[in-house]
């Protein structure tokens, strides 16, 4: 009888500990949805490259706790510091914080970017001083993949700020540009 007594007090307060910590989650996920944490869309402005001459702006959709997918879109207003005149660039990124989407990430991308070329053309035969040439410049679309890693820090009121850095290959390249940076400081909100 003290056996069937001790199993069921020890049954009872099995379910009572499960129901706490199941009511406890779901405190914390309101909780987290009230001060700015709970929303799955972010929209975030590259600082960094915007300073460079290349502004760009990030859609972030969280697909989960710890992982996003993401678009960002940039254009050059100057032509001396940045080698493309736009670049459009999904990415994937791998959270390790402990709250929803924050903390260390890695992220994979891949980059569709018009890079500007020039073709030199000599006209060496029809004058007699050396000749002349003329640059044709054109935009020639190229493709690469990248990686880069960063820190996410969100504010409880849901405005964040990211820090991360990375490179990417470009395939196809002769004289065009080999490489682009994935570079960014950032600030955005979630939403």
């Amino acid at each position: 009888m003290k056996k069937i007594l001790l199993l069921g007090l020890l049954l009872a307060s099995t379910l009572i500990v499960s129901a706490q910590t199941d009511s406890l989650s779901k405190s914390i996920q309101k909780r987290s949805e009230a001060i700015g944490h709970g929303g799955n869309n972010e929209l975030k402005l590259n600082l960094l490259m915007t300073i460079i001459g290349a502004p760009e702006i990030t859609y972030e959709r969280l697909i989960g706790d710890n992982m996003g997918l993401g678009l960002t879109a940039g254009v050059s207003i100057s032509e001396d510091d940045v080698d493309y005149k736009y670049i459009i660039m999904p990415h994937y990124r791998l959270y390790f914080g402990g709250k929803k989407a924050n903390g260390f990430f890695i992220e994979g991308n891949a980059a569709l970017m018009g890079n500007r070329d020039y073709t030199q053309l000599y006209y060496t035969d029809y004058y007699p001083s050396g000749g002349m040439h003329s640059r044709n410049w054109e935009t020639k679309t190229q493709f690469g993949l990248g990686a880069a890693a960063g820190a996410k820090f969100l504010t409880r009121n849901g405005f964040l700020g990211e820090v991360y850095t990375g490179v990417g290959r470009v395939f196809g390249s002769r004289r065009l540009i080999e490489a682009y940076p994935r570079v960014g400081i950032t600030i955005g909100k979630r939403f």
